[in-house]
């Protein structure tokens, strides 16, 4: 009886590699379907950032006697306010210094290579380092490289900006549909279940909508208060392109563990070009701030709900990047929390009580 069933598990593991491969050789055939999901994914992930982010709002209108479809469009109103006040107060200073830092770069290489020069030849790296090593040129080379492709990198996402047409056209209509119908979806996707199934489905629905709203609403407000920490220590310690690092590095605080090192990186290195000390205070600032944010901030909105260890979310970030480069980084730690909720339910409903009695 146990080898009739490894047989049939085998043979269902060949037929699911049999269909993947034959599927491989008129991947022709589902080449617009994956252009297709291509071009509507930023939009749909964008929609359902904000759906978890706003729906406790319309919720909370709608409670109060408010008409739902009024309340998404009151919000919107709310929301085209604050666009129009960034684009005229903020947006400006911000894009100075992204095309200063462009035009600048080759005056800010020119000042790294002196800086790393003085320290080489200063005293305390001459009794630290053998006179035969030099780690300073190697790291030239790379902080050179990274530098390039900072540049490029904020310059194709400048552009980038520019020509997202089709998002911003796609964004405000799926978001609207899913603040409106977004109670209805979870109902059809349980309908479709057994009926001794339908308490669990939505049992697991209402958990999982709970992990992503606190997980995205948590990061919003965590990020933020991060982003006013550092600017004000950036203008405190004089640092240069305050505010474009500042939102470098809120962006990329989105990415777990990971996105904090990342975005250090850029701080420190404009720090060294002015001076050394204002490295060093540039480090103390985001050391500070991260301080706050993990032992202050980050317990007091996320509580317990995302205990996951460093160790864990440093192997999903590193699988996410190489399964779907940087969108598949913003969504490993997502699609981790729905299918540990559900992994764990199947468990408890299949395989609990029988492994419990092996």
């Amino acid at each position: 009886m146990k080898m009739n069933k490894f047989f049939k598990f085998c043979l269902a593991v060949i037929l699911i590699l049999i269909i993947i491969y034959l599927g491989s050789m008129v991947d022709f055939i589902f080449r617009p379907v994956l252009s297709f999901f291509s071009i509507i994914l930023i939009p749909l992930m964008l929609a359902g950032f904000f759906f978890y982010l706003l729906r406790p709002l319309v919720d909370y209108l709608e409670k109060k006697k408010m008409n739902r479809s009024l309340a998404i469009l009151l919000i919107y109103v709310v929301f085209a306010g604050i666009l129009t006040g960034f684009s005229i107060g903020v947006w400006p200073s911000l894009r100075d210094q992204i095309v200063a830092l462009v035009d600048n770069a080759p005056a800010l290489f020119n000042a790294l290579g002196k800086q790393l020069e003085e320290l080489e030849n200063s005293a305390f790296f001459q009794q630290v380092f053998p006179e035969d090593v030099n780690p300073l040129t190697q790291l030239t080379e790379y902080l050179n490289r990274g530098f390039v492709f900072l540049t490029d990198y904020i310059m194709n996402l400048f552009s980038f900006v520019s020509t997202f047409a089709i998002v911003l056209f796609m964004f405000p209509i799926l978001l609207y549909y899913m603040l409106k119908e977004g109670a209805k979806f979870g109902k059809k996707a349980v309908s479709f279940l057994p009926n001794r199934f339908k308490e669990d489905g939505a049992s697991v629905l209402d958990e999982i909508n709970n992990a992503l709203k606190g997980f995205i609403v948590g990061r919003v407000l965590v990020n933020l208060a991060l982003g006013v920490l550092m600017y004000i220590g950036f203008l405190i310690i004089g640092l240069p392109y305050a505010l474009l690092l500042t939102v470098v590095a809120v962006i990329a605080n989105f990415i777990p563990f990971i996105g904090a090192i990342l975005s250090s990186i850029p701080i420190v290195i404009i720090g060294f070009i002015q001076s050394p000390a204002t490295a060093i205070w540039s480090l103390i600032v985001i050391l500070a701030a991260q301080q706050i944010q993990d032992n202050l901030i980050g317990p007091y909105i996320f509580g317990k709900q995302l205990a996951i260890h460093p160790i864990s979310i440093i192997i999903l970030v590193l699988v996410g990047q190489d399964i779907g480069g940087i969108i598949g980084v913003l969504l490993v730690v997502p699609v981790y929390m729905i299918l540990k909720i559900v992994v764990t339910r199947v468990y408890q409903l299949f395989f609990k009580e029988k492994w419990e009695k092996a």
